[in-house]
């Protein structure tokens, strides 16, 4: 069986999303230590958040730990549907490493300096190649 070379850069960016979880549990456990902070009683009281109680730079992490899973889940879906279609190899695999190098570069952003403006153009970039990904899928599939 041969593997479309598509489905390498999303595995990259699933392992990718798991080294922010631990990073984000690294960081967030002593923080919260540090602040005497009780996860039980913060879960009873909405009105007291994390983002309230802990360094923002501790909090970037989270923040983007939760990025990974919004719109890399249409990065994941795309890679898929290229593969299943026979065209994950190529300029779409390319495509797609790009995809992954621009969200690690955000989440590396992010996670350390946080400057928006530089994030945003990471995201742009990213989504831009998304896109391109998406509309080639729509292309093999809707040509079928």
């Amino acid at each position: 069986m041969k593997i479309a070379h598509i489905l390498q850069p999303a595995v990259a960016l699933m392992a990718w999303t798991m080294v922010m979880w631990l990073w984000m549990y690294v960081t967030r456990i002593p923080a919260m230590n540090a602040a005497k902070l009780d996860p039980d009683s913060l879960a009873k009281d909405p009105t007291r958040t994390l983002d309230d109680l802990l360094p923002a730079s501790v909090q970037w992490k989270a923040h983007n730990y939760n990025h990974l899973h919004e719109a890399p889940t249409l990065f994941y879906a795309v890679c898929l549907v290229i593969a299943v279609a026979g065209a994950g190899n190529g300029t779409s695999a390319t495509v797609a490493w790009a995809y992954v190098a621009l969200r690690v570069v955000h989440s590396l952003v992010q996670a350390t300096v946080n400057k928006v403006m530089v994030r945003f153009i990471l995201f742009s970039l990213s989504s831009v190649a998304l896109m391109a990904l998406i509309y080639h899928a729509a292309k093999i599939v809707f040509a079928a």
